[in-house]
């Protein structure tokens, strides 16, 4: 199954055992600010980061097309005070939002062109004028998927129940600008697989579309503690105009 770590309830549960807060969260986090704001986190996935908002104060939305990621989300401690959407950027109700954030790298999960241009013209109308858009995407300078091999992605992770699931990445293809790979997670009653396609843009390419979108690139960072471009990531904070 494509993306099968967000829709198949078992690696649902390792993907959530897998990423715990990190640096990545607390960079989103203090984007959006300590002021109670309104915030969209489109690609909410298991609720971590919307969780965290909420807990701060803010009145959070979380949007997802993938049901089983979206019952994990509800089934945690503090989801009743978020409004849950199972869909797309389509689904998001117009001038609703201070701050929409895409993170964990979902926008590069948008991998046909025309379906990120519909994105961000979905999320400007979503946004207030003035609203803030905030994400994340790897700079494909940094060539970081070659690192997506069994050798260098092998890794293990506990699940709740105790169980240690080996698993790693293997990369099937690299063409224009798009990377396809396997995950292969080793259960106990036999290997399960996802298989997923990402888009690499480039900063320019970045720039571009959210300029033709309607959109003001403010700052693009190139890692989590604000360093320059080149540090591996593209951290964007943009402004709807």
């Amino acid at each position: 199954m494509r993306d099968s770590e967000f829709r198949d309830a078992r690696l649902v549960m390792l993907y959530d055992a897998a990423y715990r807060w990190a640096r990545d969260d607390d960079f989103f986090l203090g984007m959006v600010g300590q002021t109670p704001v309104r915030v969209l986190d489109l690609g909410c996935g298991t609720g971590r980061l919307a969780l965290g908002m909420a807990a701060a104060g803010h009145a959070v939305t979380g949007i997802d097309p993938a049901r089983a990621s979206l019952d994990a989300a509800r089934t945690k401690p503090g989801a009743a005070e978020i409004t849950w959407i199972e869909g797309t950027s389509a689904d998001a109700p117009s001038a609703a939002f201070d701050v929409v954030v895409m993170t964990s790298h979902v926008a590069q999960f948008i991998v046909d062109d025309a379906e990120w241009e519909r994105t961000l013209a979905d999320l400007r109308r979503a946004l207030v004028p003035g609203g803030r858009l905030v994400f994340d995407s790897r700079d494909p300078s940094a060539r970081g998927w070659e690192r997506w091999n069994p050798v260098d992605s092998r890794t293990r992770t506990t699940l709740p129940d105790g169980r240690v699931i080996p698993w790693w990445t293997e990369v099937t293809d690299v063409a224009e600008g798009r990377v396809t790979f396997l995950h292969h997670y080793d259960f106990p009653e036999g290997e399960l697989l996802s298989s997923s396609t990402m888009r690499f843009r480039s900063e320019d390419e970045i720039r571009s579309s959210l300029y033709d979108n309607g959109f003001v690139v403010e700052e693009i960072y190139g890692g989590w503690d604000r360093e320059p471009v080149g540090a591996g990531e593209l951290l964007v904070i943009a402004r709807r105009s």
